[in-house]
């Protein structure tokens, strides 16, 4: 018997980049001459409902940046936003390919990202092709490390939560997700996640 049915991944620093942290919006800001500060100022409110699917993309647009006129346009700024999303170097995307191929799991995402750019994400980087549920903060209305959602994860997955595995590269996350009972490691890279794996008969 595997010791998981139900093994979950984190997105952007696992898989991928991060999609929007602060190192992508720093030099999104840099890209289009804009104040990181004020742009900081504004973002963190509107950018708590986007992840949450309460508000869509323009309306995160218009509250953080087309406030007021600019010389380039809402579609020139999220492409360049999209453009961040890169393979992670050292990822666990390799892992997850071969998670899959072994057919052993039902493998999914439990992750915090906005519906646009969860939903270029999981196209551009073939991730649907591995993913059979995709429990993110834009269709759950709730975010990690919030209690409530690792208990959503829970209800929808209908499982003993010894069953489920969670894989992410931040602490609190973790934390959240060991507080419900689930098994949950700390992503430090492919070499570490894979000598993990192996000890628990994962791999």
């Amino acid at each position: 018997m595997f010791p998981f049915d139900v093994i979950l991944f984190d997105v952007g620093g696992v898989l991928l980049t991060n999609g929007w942290d602060e190192r992508e919006r720093a030099l999104t800001m840099e890209y289009f001459h804009l104040d990181p500060v004020a742009f900081e100022a504004r973002h963190l409110a509107p950018y708590d409902a986007w992840e949450r699917g309460a508000i869509p993309l323009k309306a995160y647009l218009d509250a953080t940046v087309f406030y007021e006129p600019r010389r380039f346009s809402q579609d020139d700024f999220f492409g360049f936003m999209l453009n961040q999303s890169k393979l992670l170097p050292n990822g666990a995307l390799g892992i997850l390919e071969e998670l899959a191929a072994s057919d052993k799991f039902m493998l999914g995402a439990l992750n915090n990202e906005a519906r646009e750019t969860n939903e270029f994400r999981f196209e551009s980087f073939g991730l649907r092709n591995y993913l059979k549920v995709a429990l993110s903060s834009c269709y759950l209305g709730l975010r990690k490390p919030e209690p409530a959602i690792y208990r959503r994860a829970l209800d929808i997955l209908d499982g003993p939560a010894e069953r489920i595995l969670f894989i992410d590269d931040r602490v609190q996350n973790v934390a959240g997700a060991a507080a419900v009972g689930m098994k949950a490691i700390q992503f430090e890279g492919a070499d570490g996640l894979r000598r993990e794996l192996v000890r628990l008969g994962v791999l």
